[in-house]
């Protein structure tokens, strides 16, 4: 079964480069921007602006062939691709959480993005902190990076094959 995707619009950032990219939308070095959703989905956009936050869910379109083992940009030890956020993923898709600063028809404005400039957007679905409560959480791994990901950028290690 192939299942295909059609994009609802295009990221655009100032990440023209995945090298020197933030790694996370809570980084130091994330930018706002701004996403253009195509002219059928527009629709779909009524109601978003109350809300503060939201999911954006794109397509790692040169993140490369996929690896099931990885090296973190926050660890010097591989891991399992399930277990990082690395872009190599069998599914190439990628997800952040971003303000949302405004919408002026078919222009979503964002801040805090970390996202290479032309990304294909796939959805967008809005943070509601009742439903992502979650308790007791555990970061396995990364327990011994915390704080770390304010001031850590992409590097080349998952730039190659496309």
């Amino acid at each position: 079964m192939e299942i295909i995707f059609k994009p609802i619009g295009i990221i655009y950032s100032p990440f023209t480069s995945l090298k020197e990219m933030p790694i996370q939308p809570t980084s130091d070095s994330s930018a706002p921007g701004r996403i253009e959703i195509q002219p059928e989905f527009v629709e779909g956009l009524k109601d978003l602006e109350g809300f503060s936050h939201i999911y954006l869910l794109y397509h790692f379109h040169q993140g490369g062939s996929a690896k099931l083992t990885v090296t973190p940009f926050l660890d010097k030890e591989p891991r399992g691709i399930f277990a990082t956020r690395a872009p190599r993923r069998p599914n190439p898709i990628g997800l952040s959480l971003v303000k949302l600063t405004s919408i002026k028809g078919n222009l979503v404005y964002v801040d805090d993005i970390d996202i290479l400039n032309g990304t294909p957007l796939i959805d967008i679905k809005p943070y509601i902190p009742e439903f992502e409560n979650a308790q007791d959480v555990q970061i396995g791994w990364l327990d011994k990076s915390k704080g770390k990901v304010k001031n850590k950028k992409s590097d080349s290690r998952f730039l190659g094959e496309l």
